[in-house]
């Protein structure tokens, strides 16, 4: 608080200090600039200036205000986002606000200095998403070192440094933090650098740093130092420069005499206080941050500020900044960030993974060093990338396995997609998708083979015809149809033959020369109408048709019917007859949402499982994440081990993976029934621009056709490209029309039963009546033997339906 302060400042004074060297921040500034005013003693300081004249307080650090409003119009920048700390004060701020009101910049100013420490990193990630929304991809940091470096640590997190994306990181220390985070990653990276590491005199100071004690020295034993502590240093020198020229002019100064009191009502002075002053403000040196040099109001002048970008090589100078000559860039460097250097004689980690056949580790591999142990498609296409770019490259496996997703809640990558995002390797060279979210952070090359995403089920086994399979050309539906079609027909033509006249015809019965009765009969009884419906649909005909129009029209509809239906049967029973299909339970996602029997799952952090994940908005997809499982470990031998158990058991499970890895799985000793179902989409290898150069001529040339065919085809164990894979129609086997011939000796064995049965039926009648007449006779011979003639000849006309028997 202020009275502590206060207390302090006064205790200082009242041991007969000559000047106070020390720091300030915005809420002390206006209590150190007055006690020093009203007490004349000189404070020398490090911090951010002030605003203003404040007499008695000599300011270290240069005023960095020209030297950003010059750099932004460099740049022509007319909108950008503007983070500072209010700690530092506002006067960066002002300054930069005039200038857009007066330029019509559009700047967007956010305060980071009041930030919970505890929350920090998720407020970051909020505040750079929001300005991601915004479109606001020009950012200027006006921070002290250590907040600049929380920020980028969630900008790299994020995935905010890639191309497209400018920071300028407003302070005097440029090289102070660690860059090589973000200096992969594709943003360009500006700044501002007091201390000149190329000046003799930093030079020098640095190699006495590098050989003190570091138990002595804290900090020392290193190649670089800090701002802050270079201002400090100076501010050191000032001091003594100071009061040796006091020294030199004899100029008395002592705390003796007027030695002021802090402690009086009003305050009184030290009478020696502007003597120092003076003599502060007349020095002028060089020391690490170049020429030091005061105006009357105690701000550096006459200084020098080094811009600086961030290369691909590291940081370097750009250019400078001076009062005199404003922005001075040089010749070489243009206008913008990170430069596309060669790769050529240069050695570039290639991270890759450890999936069949696109990179194996050999046999032999313990025996073997670098990369020389490892043995794929990948691989190869590496080496042959390396030999037209002309660079050296060292494979590594990824350590976790991944191919690389960002997880939802930190947003931070994982898998080959997180080391190129964070600086770890150069190049990916796998079957890695291209997807949005990983374009945004890294750059893609062209594709080197194009598939699609499939799914993976257990080849079906190929369905057997069945001893009815003659019948599968139609559905069960229509079988059941036709029959009761047919019983319906009958029904009807028994029923329009019974009603109309013209089916009713009479038979006359002769014994000699005399009619004795004439008899009214219908041959369409309901026998005779199934007979003559059954002849129709068999297209065999019958020894009977109907005479009235009704009836014919009966017939006339059922026959064109029958002709319909045996036409498209026999159109379809060769198909079905002669190719042997395969079942296949599932054929599209929305197959699978449809069931729950069969579990189904992706691999984990890949671009399926993001589909998925981004496309449960649809109801199909909706279903599909909810029962979706996923492969925790993606390695390739994690999923052919999950795929083989399932196998084995027999177990109802699919992998929903890119089509080129199933095939893989397919061609493996593993899994050689495998089948898969698939859509578009391709596989891309993630890398620099020379490298578009080297696959655009490797596909020309062939190679990557030669390559594919090596370690699918050449190498696999399910034989030769695309044997077996299509049907082919072969001879009728017995299986084939078995039902046809259990129909035909069903049939002869039925009539032979139902002749047995007519015989004993009539056998049994013939017995009964022949026992009827003769008690019949044994009554009345006469009578019943004319009653016998007359009945065999009744019966024998009714049975066998001809015109007369005599009898």
């Amino acid at each position: 608080n202020c009275f502590s302060f206060s207390l302090l400042v006064c205790s200082q004074f009242s041991r007969g200090v000559f000047a106070i060297f020390g720091f300030y921040d915005k809420k002390s500034v206006n209590t150190i600039t007055s006690f020093c005013g009203t007490l004349h003693v000189s404070f020398i300081t490090p911090s951010f200036p002030t605003d203003g004249t404040h007499p008695f307080v000599i300011q270290m650090r240069p005023d960095l205000k020209g030297a950003l409003l010059s750099l932004i119009e460099y740049y022509q920048w007319t909108k950008f986002a503007y983070l500072y700390d209010s700690d530092r004060g506002l006067s960066t701020l002002q300054a930069v606000l005039d200038s857009a009101a007066e330029k019509k910049w559009q700047v967007t100013a956010i305060n980071v200095g009041n930030i919970n420490n505890d929350r920090k990193d998720e407020t970051y990630r909020s505040l750079f998403q929001d300005l991601e929304v915004k479109k606001e991809r020009r950012v200027i940091l006006d921070c002290e070192r250590d907040k600049v470096n929380d920020i980028v640590d969630q900008v790299i997190t994020i995935g905010k440094h890639v191309k497209g994306y400018h920071y300028i990181i407003a302070n005097l220390g440029f090289t102070d933090g660690d860059l090589s985070k973000i200096q992969f990653g594709g943003a360009n990276v500006s700044g501002f650098q007091i201390v000149d590491y190329d000046d003799p005199l930093v030079s020098k100071f640095i190699q006495r740093w590098s050989t003190l004690e570091e138990k002595e020295y804290p900090g020392a034993h290193t190649s670089t130092i800090k701002y802050t502590s270079a201002l400090t240093y100076d501010a050191v020198q000032v001091m003594t420069e100071a009061f040796r020229n006091l020294r030199k002019q004899r100029i008395e100064i002592s705390r003796r005499g007027n030695a002021g009191d802090c402690l009086a009502n009003p305050a009184v002075p030290w009478g020696h206080g502007v003597e120092i002053e003076r003599a502060l403000k007349q020095v002028q040196v060089e020391g690490l941050t170049g020429n030091i040099k005061f105006d009357q109001n105690g701000k550096r002048i006459n200084f020098t500020i080094n811009v600086m970008e961030l290369k691909s090589t590291g940081p370097r100078k750009i250019g400078y900044w001076s009062e005199v000559d404003k922005m001075v860039v040089n010749p070489l460097d243009g206008p913008l960030g990170n430069e596309s250097s060669g790769l050529e004689n240069k050695t570039i980690i290639v991270t890759t993974i450890l999936e069949s056949p696109y990179v194996m580790m050999k046999k032999n591999h313990e025996m073997l060093e670098g990369n020389d142990r490892y043995e794929g498609y990948c691989v190869d296409l590496a080496t042959e990338i390396a030999k037209h770019c002309g660079f050296k490259y060292k494979l590594t496996i990824v350590g976790d396995g991944k191919y690389g997703a960002r997880d939802a809640d930190t947003k931070i990558w994982n898998g080959m997609v997180g080391e190129l995002v964070y600086g770890k390797a150069d190049i990916a060279i796998a079957p890695l998708t291209i997807t949005l979210v990983r374009e945004e952070v890294i750059d893609f090359s062209k594709p080197f083979m194009s598939l699609g995403i499939s799914i993976m089920i257990k080849k079906p086994q190929k369905s057997k015809p069945g001893v009815f399979s003659f019948l599968d050309p139609l559905a069960y539906e229509i079988w059941m149809c036709i029959v009761f079609a047919y019983i319906g027909v009958s029904v009807v033509l028994f029923l329009v033959s019974r009603f109309s006249p013209y089916e009713w015809h009479t038979e006359e019965f002769e014994d000699g020369r005399e009619t004795q009765t004439n008899e009214s009969t219908n041959e369409f009884g309901i026998f005779n109408s199934l007979w003559f419906s059954l002849g129709a649909f068999m297209q065999q005909g019958c020894d009977i048709s109907p005479r009235s129009l009704s009836g014919r029209i009966v017939g006339g509809v059922w026959w064109f019917f029958t002709l319909i239906i045996i036409s498209s049967y026999t159109a379809n029973l060769a198909a079905f007859l002669t190719v042997e299909r395969m079942v296949s339970p599932i054929e599209s996602a929305e197959d699978l949402s449809k069931q729950t029997e069969i579990a189904y799952g992706t691999l984990d952090s890949g671009s399926t499982k993001e589909f998925f994940r981004k496309m449960c908005v649809a109801v199909v997809f909706r279903k599909c994440i909810v029962f979706l499982k996923s492969v925790v470990d993606c390695s390739g031998e994690n999923v052919n081990r999950t795929a083989s158990t399932a196998w084995k058991n027999q177990e109802s499970f699919q992998l929903i993976l890119y089509r080129c890895i199933i095939s893989i799985i397919v061609r493996s000793r593993i899994l050689p029934d495998g089948v898969v179902n698939g859509g578009t989409v391709e596989f891309h290898h993630s890398g620099i621009t020379p490298v578009n150069l080297a696959v655009l001529k490797l596909s020309e040339q062939g190679v990557l056709d030669k390559l594919k065919n090596k370690w699918w085809y050449d190498k696999g164990e399910c034989g030769a490209k695309d044997s077996g894979s299509k049907e082919k129609t072969s001879a009728l086997s017995l299986s084939n029309v078995a039902g046809v011939f259990y129909i035909l000796v069903g049939g002869l064995g039925l009539a032979m039963l139902v002749a047995l049965i007519e015989f004993c039926y009539k056998s049994r009648a013939e017995a009964k009546r022949m026992k009827v007449a003769k008690n019949a006779q044994n009554i009345n011979p006469t009578s019943s033997q004319n009653s016998q003639n007359f009945a065999t000849y009744k019966e024998g006309y009714n049975v066998y339906g001809i015109e007369s028997v005599k009898i």
